[in-house]
């Protein structure tokens, strides 16, 4: 009984799928985080450049 205690206390197989669990999660983490952060950096880039053709293109009305 104690030889197969003591085999299953050096078998580390489990140990190492549990590592690169955490690891995948980590990125998952960090991609979701940057996904976020440029997604709305996007967003207020279009929306400037929206009311910059907007403006234009009620100057260039005016001049109709």
């Amino acid at each position: 009984m104690t030889k197969i205690f003591a085999r299953l206390m050096k078998d580390e197989s489990g140990a190492t799928a549990i590592e690169y669990g955490l690891i995948a999660a980590l990125i998952s983490v960090a991609l979701i985080a940057g996904a976020t952060s440029l997604g709305g950096t996007l967003n207020n880039t279009f929306k400037g450049l929206s009311t910059k053709m907007d403006d234009a293109k009620k100057a260039s009305d005016a001049y109709k």
